[in-house]
């Protein structure tokens, strides 16, 4: 239940990158097929020497089998192409060579065996026809493919170069933040002194002194003071967020005009700005359903031009000779190269991704983006995600003579100091307003979904939920109950035995942009539904404020996960949740979304993590995912349609009637549709939310 189960916002722990290792190209790793890695900086290599390779052999050799208006000959120049395009054959195909070899032992031909297939016969067919025709004299009906072999080589591996540079520039909001870091941190020692330390020693628990105008240096807790941050380098939001008291900041965010004391949270690998990294060195890692379709594609590419290709040569050997049969078998092999199927989804990915980090949008599977165009319902917490989870005290009551309204509220502070829950901070507030001392209570635990418990004083106390009273059937007043909770009350209880002694009413917020985002869920045909472990009043009271019909309260952590698996039995499901007590539900719904980062267990849990806690963010991935699923399809299309109809007619399926598709036309429409898929994945775009 939401009320006392202890967040742990505070495990945003700094990463250290005061010595400077950023992410560098030619420290990268990339995957060139199923299992075959390939070091970034080998491939930004290979690239350009290929590139360079390729520039003589495109002025000296056909295109297509077809002399070109520039084509530079003179004697002996059919043996440099040759030279040139073994030397670029070997050096520039080795990692397609791997990758086939990879996937014909998985025995699932794909992308990687299309292109070796097409470079492997341009290549030999080439080298069959400077032989035959300088040695032999023996003039082919088709001169070479060289200028096919080279093009192909170059275009995969800027395909795959721009997929890898997609990983690094979606980090680079991070890297900048992280050159913004501060070498040294002001640390307050046991006897108040403050003394500059390095980065990086600074260690978690460490008090620190952050002055106006100055970098956070890492992940912490406020303790005294107060400010406005500047966290636009990490959230996106430019406008500065008022920090209080128990509020978390993160490292490299830039303090406003305040000075403020800080608990560190963490430091090392495990801080936020670690965890972006990851997901983003990760990200390379994860292939997308679409992806995957890519490589289906290219397999059934693959058998198709096999099939066609064999077809074809036995059919023109019957009916003319090798001569005419063997040049067309090879152009159908050639032609069914993709030069637009091997860009059609990485350049869609990079500018996706690149969008996504400019919007605060982290997604660690990208396989949810695909998922977008079936949901049908999406279920959400309520505090944190439609609720700013900043509580107040409205109403604080003694049910007990022997306790007053002050004694009942140092024994709440008392169990509550040690978490930084809203409701647990909405208490710690009140006390601090109220100048109650109180002292940390001792043998504190948890009962999960009831409360909180511990020792002050040798008596044990517990801060629980109303479900709690009525599992233990300990009488209390409903009708208060019903009235403070139809104002919109979150309320605890003080109990202690069988005695209930208190009761605290707090009120939440509802955030600006959470009716836009139940309505907008309405417009795109998405069911919103609420589930909460608030009471039924307040539950009700948030659903009509935001518009939502559905709305099921009063739910412990396994509830909600076992609801979401009632709501997948209709259709999918995304789940909006704050990430820590909704991480089952994260992880059972077809959509995990993280609404508020920085936790370890969002991180692990969810699919999707919004930066910034704004409601408008999950409509800006939903339009992302669908533009970006749009293109990748509309990519794959252009692609693979292109060798559809290139395929059968490089056959000469319609000689009978006396056509016969002209290579120079094959090539023209080849390059055609690598430009079209690049200008098309070009104008992704993602519009603000209104």
């Amino acid at each position: 239940m939401k009320e006392h189960e202890m967040m742990t916002h505070d495990h945003m722990d700094q990463m250290d990158m005061a010595h400077g290792d950023h992410m560098n190209m030619n420290d990268m790793d990339m995957d060139m097929g199923d299992g075959h890695m390939m070091h970034m900086g080998n491939l930004k290599r290979k690239f350009w020497v290929s590139l360079i390779l390729t520039i003589p052999i495109i002025l000296m050799s056909p295109m297509m089998g077809v002399t070109l208006p520039f084509q530079l000959t003179f004697p002996g120049s059919d043996w440099v192409v040759a030279i040139l395009g073994t030397i670029l054959f070997i050096y520039g195909g080795a990692p397609f060579f791997s990758g086939a070899k990879a996937e014909l032992q998985m025995k699932q031909p794909a992308m990687m065996t299309l292109i070796t297939m097409g470079v492997g016969v341009a290549y030999i067919y080439s080298i069959y026809a400077v032989i035959a025709n300088d040695l032999f004299h023996v003039t082919p009906m088709v001169n070479n493919f060289f200028w096919e072999l080279s093009t192909l080589i170059v275009i995969m591996l800027l395909g795959h170069w721009i997929e890898m540079n997609t990983v690094m520039n979606a980090g680079s909001a991070v890297d900048a933040l992280g050159k913004l870091l501060p070498q040294t941190a002001h640390v307050v020692d046991d006897a108040g002194t403050t003394h500059d330390v390095s980065l990086n020693d600074l260690q978690v628990g460490q008090i620190v002194v952050v002055r106006a105008g100055e970098q956070i240096p890492a992940d912490a807790t406020i303790v005294t003071g107060t400010s406005a941050v500047n966290e636009s380098l990490v959230t996106g939001e430019a406008a500065a967020v008022k920090k209080v008291t128990g509020d978390q900041v993160i490292g490299g965010s830039v303090n406003g005009t305040g000075t403020f004391t800080a608990k560190v949270t963490g430091t090392g690998d495990s801080g936020y700005l670690a965890q972006v990294m990851d997901l983003i060195q990760n990200a390379k890692n994860a292939k997308s359903t679409s992806e995957n379709l890519a490589d289906r594609v290219a397999g059934w590419l693959f058998y198709a031009a096999l099939f066609v290709g064999i077809l074809a040569f036995l059919i023109w050997l019957t009916v003319a000779n090798l001569a005419v049969a063997l040049p067309v078998a090879v152009a159908v092999f050639v032609i069914a190269c993709p030069h637009a199927l091997g860009l059609a989804v990485p350049l869609v990915v990079a500018r996706s991704t690149a969008l996504a980090a400019q919007n605060g949008l982290l997604i660690r599977n990208r396989n949810a983006m695909e998922d977008v165009k079936h949901l049908k319902f999406a279920l959400m917490d309520k505090t944190g995600t439609l609720t700013m989870g900043h509580f107040q005290v409205n109403h604080l009551i003694s049910l007990d003579q022997d306790y007053s309204e002050e004694t009942i509220l140092r024994l709440l502070a008392s169990l509550e100091s040690g978490s930084s829950h809203p409701l647990a901070t909405g208490i710690l507030s009140a006390a601090k307003a109220q100048q109650i001392t109180y002292t940390a209570a001792t043998d504190t635990h948890q009962e999960t979904g009831m409360g909180q418990f511990g020792t002050i004083d040798d008596i044990t106390y517990g801060v629980v939920a109303v479900s709690y009273l009525e599992q233990h059937h300990l009488t209390y007043d409903q009708a208060q109950f019903k009235t403070l909770a139809a104002e919109g009350n979150s309320l605890s209880y003080l109990v202690t035995g069988d005695r209930v002694l208190g009761l605290v009413a707090e009120g939440d917020q509802i955030k600006p942009n959470a009716q836009h985002l139940v309505s907008e869920l309405k417009r795109q045909g998405i069911t919103p539904v609420m589930l909460t472990g608030d009471n039924q009043e307040t539950a009700n009271k948030v659903a009509h404020a935001v518009g939502i019909e559905d709305v099921q309260a009063r739910l412990l952590p396994e509830d909600k996960e076992r609801l979401v698996q009632q709501y997948q039995a209709s259709g999918k499901v995304l789940f909006i949740g704050d990430g820590v007590n909704d991480a089952p539900s994260l992880a059972r719904a077809d959509i995990g979304m993280a609404i508020g980062s920085g936790t370890d267990v969002a991180i692990e849990s969810a699919d999707i993590i919004l930066v910034a806690s704004d409601p408008a963010d999950v409509i800006q991935f939903l339009d992302l995912a669908r533009a970006t699923t749009r293109k990748m399809t509309e990519n794959l299309w252009w692609g693979a349609g292109y060798n559809l109809i290139a395929i059968p007619l490089a056959a000469g399926i319609l000689a009978p009637i006396g056509f016969m598709l002209d290579p120079m036309v094959g090539a023209v429409i080849m390059s055609l549709s690598t430009v079209i898929v690049a200008i098309n994945a070009m104008t992704l775009k993602l519009k603000p939310v209104k």
